[in-house]
């Protein structure tokens, strides 16, 4: 047995090789059967095989889905966002994207495979190692999946925001990957996302804004409060009496009881004579935008 061929290549591998690639370096069925059953090796699927013992990491996990999957397939969606560096998205099951006629069988617990028509090695990171979809498409083709709008642009925003992409490369892929599920609001949040929003409530105001009338808001406005300390606000608009009103929106993690007092106490350091500082909730720009735009309107805020 070539040892010294397999082991670099398992190596390169994290530690797993498949039966095809065993056969092509020379070591037969029967070797593995012996290996497997004195407990060197290990049957992972019907396809892939682990040289160590031991719960697999998230890595290996990976290399187990592409190398199952075979014909292309890459690391996708979340996961390979996740490898891009993308925090805070994190799924316990890692996606791996297949040609829409593979086979993968009955797969791996923690594997979710996503077919697709899309020819795969297009979308593959053009260097070598784990077979990983580029982020732009990865995510768009996780938005394009998702019931919830709000995940699917907050994905969107969340890339940006992280400084991983631009909304520029985005939309560049956009129009790539058409037709795709989403792609009308997708181009909209990205053209707000291209604008400064940083998160899903920004895109919500600048989204109720247009409905209703009222000029948009300058964004991530640079504020020093009254302690000194640099404050970035979410939507500012200048009054006609001259004064500034600041809309703050508040995301579900605000309610816990440290960040609400987090928020009530940056609410009072930003307040001034000259600058009116009011909140809102996601929920509220959700489900209620016309009366956020009212109370806005009659705050002061200029129309469109």
């Amino acid at each position: 047995m070539a040892r010294a061929d397999w082991n670099a290549l398992a190596t390169a591998q994290c530690g797993l090789i498949t039966r095809a690639q065993l056969a092509e370096l020379g070591i037969d069925r029967w070797a593995i059967r012996h290996r497997i059953a004195t407990g060197r090796w290990v049957e992972l699927t019907p396809v892939v095989i682990g040289t160590t013992t031991g719960p697999l990491t998230r890595e290996q996990l990976m290399w187990l889905g592409v190398l199952h999957a075979g014909r292309d397939a890459v690391v996708g969606e979340l996961t390979a966002a996740e490898v891009a560096g993308l925090r805070n998205w994190h799924r316990d099951h890692v996606s791996v994207l297949i040609d829409k006629d593979a086979k993968v069988g009955a797969g791996y617990e923690g594997v979710e495979f996503v077919k697709t028509r899309r020819p795969l090695p297009a979308l593959r990171r053009p260097w070598g190692g784990l077979p990983v979809c580029r982020l732009e498409p990865a995510v768009l083709l996780f938005a394009s999946r998702q019931r919830s709008v709000r995940t699917a642009e907050g994905v969107l925003a969340a890339v940006v925001q992280q400084r991983l992409t631009t909304p520029e490369d985005l939309l560049a892929w956009l129009e790539r990957l058409q037709p795709i599920k989403g792609a009308a609001r997708f181009r909209l949040s990205l053209t707000d996302i291209a604008g400064g929003a940083q998160s899903v409530g920004e895109i919500d105001v600048r989204r109720m804004c247009r409905e209703f009338g009222l000029r948009l808001p300058d964004r991530q406005v640079r504020r020093r409060d009254a302690s000194g300390r640099l404050r970035f606000t979410d939507c500012e608009w200048r009054l006609e009496d001259g004064r500034v009103l600041v809309l703050e929106v508040d995301g579900g993690f605000h309610m816990e009881v440290e960040h609400w007092e987090d928020d009530l106490a940056r609410q009072r350091a930003l307040t001034a004579p000259d600058r009116l500082v009011v909140r809102c909730t996601t929920r509220e720009l959700r489900d209620q935008p016309d009366v956020v735009a009212r109370d806005l309107r009659l705050l002061g805020v200029p129309a469109a």
